[in-house]
């Protein structure tokens, strides 16, 4: 799936990746799919959490080395 825009939050812990992600979905149009690499293990149940309060789709979730890699659409 080829995402719209490909946000780089590698090296930054919680709550910074969500706030980040927050800002470029605020940006994106509606169904755009964002795709948001991540190295806080923490940020697999973040997105969840942070799709289920905001409305936005969490399309995909997962591992690829230390990456964590969140797919979003934009609601």
């Amino acid at each position: 799936m080829q995402a719209d825009k490909e946000l780089d939050t590698r090296g930054l812990n919680c709550p910074l990746p969500i706030l980040k992600a927050k800002k470029a979905l605020a940006d994106m149009q509606s169904g755009a799919l964002l795709k948001v690499v991540s190295t806080d293990p923490g940020s697999m149940r973040d997105f969840k959490a942070f799709a289920r309060q905001t409305g936005n789709e969490l399309v995909a979730q997962t591992t690829e080395g230390a990456d964590y890699v969140h797919l979003l659409r934009r609601r």
